[in-house]
């Protein structure tokens, strides 16, 4: 654990985990009681796909705008303010659940203005963190960060459907109060400098997608795992495992949602303590390849142990390819450009998780649940093989560093 020691040392970066690990304990809790509800009322997978879709929209519309304000004011009052109106609206919710809802439209609703949120919320609080430590520390805060989002998805999931399965008031009050611990958490540190105040300019809007462009290893590792995700996630089909091909109850459905947390989660900690110091492309693209089969294996499973297992192989082997792209992103980018530079990339994991959502839901109901899980997975291993002819410079990247040291080898 001595590898560990470092960021923890910092008193901001403690307070930065902790508001993190709320923050994405509530969007956990959130997630699962949502699709639990919207399935209870419709009984139509395409509803599950369109809730991942309502949230996805405002990080793909306002993507100019939400990079620009993480880079133009501080970004730890844009994410307090951001998780507390996050709270509020899950008041709202609850206040809409405990009246006996008999419509999905006003859920559709809410999770828009969650997403507008959102959509401000997280390329701040992804460019905040390298404000918080020096930059020998970065890599490991990375990994701290990375290990306890996926903490969350672990434990989240089984709180949600637990709480669910109480009551879905219980739910919804709880990530309430967790997002409001969350914003306390976040008020308690040190507000760092906020950023230069360039011109909001037409050229200063497009400049995060410029850079992506220009940065081909940045390009391929973002767009790799976004094809891969778009095609192989199933997070969106899992009620109808769950309730259907299973035949679990909520708590089964908060196993499976956690089970990838747990596979990511410890291959998280694997690489706080050894980090990737070569073939770093290699190891991402044959991780990559791994999700792809393990979501072929989660498809034809009948059995809740091999299914759990199954997603537990493609959280750990989706958390490499999350530590390679995070780590390079961050390495690569001036802070200036941080905050637009990582709207693009939230925009990029948006389309791959709720767009996914959305093609998962909707080729279900064509094909069935099974049928596109399997063609998702497919899919995915044709992207691998197709990304390392198209970037073979992401395929060549040795050791996880910035550029200049790279050149100056």
């Amino acid at each position: 654990m001595a590898a560990l020691r470092g960021p923890l040392g910092l008193r901001d970066v403690r307070l930065y985990l902790l508001g993190q690990l709320l923050a994405h304990l509530a969007g956990q809790i959130i997630t699962v009681a949502v699709g639990w509800q919207i399935y209870d009322l419709t009984r139509d997978p395409i509803d599950l796909g369109l809730a991942g879709l309502v949230e996805f929209l405002p990080a793909l519309v306002l993507v100019l705008v939400t990079g620009q304000v993480a880079d133009r004011f501080n970004r730890l009052a844009i994410i307090i303010i951001c998780v507390l109106a996050e709270a509020a609206l899950v008041l709202v919710l609850l206040a809409y659940t405990a009246g006996g809802p008999e419509s999905v439209l006003p859920i559709f609703a809410i999770l828009l203005c969650l997403g507008i949120g959102r959509a401000f919320w997280a390329p701040a609080e992804r460019a905040l963190l390298p404000n918080l430590v020096p930059t020998e520390l970065l890599g490991q805060s990375i990994a701290l960060s990375t290990s306890t989002w996926q903490a969350a998805t672990i434990v989240g999931p089984a709180v949600g459907g637990l709480l669910f399965g109480v009551a879905p008031e219980l739910a919804y009050g709880t990530a309430a109060a967790f997002l409001i611990g969350a914003s306390v958490a976040n008020a308690l540190i040190r507000r760092p400098a906020r950023g230069p105040r360039e011109s909001a300019d037409w050229t200063a809007l497009i400049a995060g997608f410029r850079y992506v462009w220009r940065e081909k290893v940045v390009l391929g590792a973002i767009s790799l795992d976004l094809f891969a995700v778009l095609l192989g996630g199933a997070s969106a089909l899992l009620p109808i495992f769950a309730r259907d091909i299973l035949e679990v109850g909520p708590w089964g459905l908060g196993l499976l949602r956690a089970a990838p947390g747990i596979g990511a989660v410890a291959t998280a900690l694997v690489l706080a303590r050894y980090p990737v110091r070569d073939r770093a492309g290699w190891i991402m693209f044959g991780c990559v390849g791994v999700f792809g089969a393990a979501t072929v294996v989660f498809g034809v499973s009948t059995t809740v142990w091999l299914s759990i297992a199954a997603l537990g192989v493609m959280g750990a082997a989706d958390m490499v390819s999350v530590y390679v792209r995070g780590t390079l992103i961050q390495l690569w980018t001036p802070d200036g450009l941080r905050g637009r530079v990582n709207a693009v990339d939230m925009v990029f994991i948006g389309a791959s998780n709720q767009v996914g959502e959305f093609r998962a839901g909707t080729v279900a109901a064509l094909i069935g649940a099974v049928p596109a899980v399997l063609v998702g997975g497919l899919g995915t291993l044709a992207v691998v093989a197709l990304w390392m002819v198209l970037f073979p410079d992401l395929r060549r990247i040795r050791a996880l560093e910035p550029p200049e040291r790279l050149a100056s080898r």
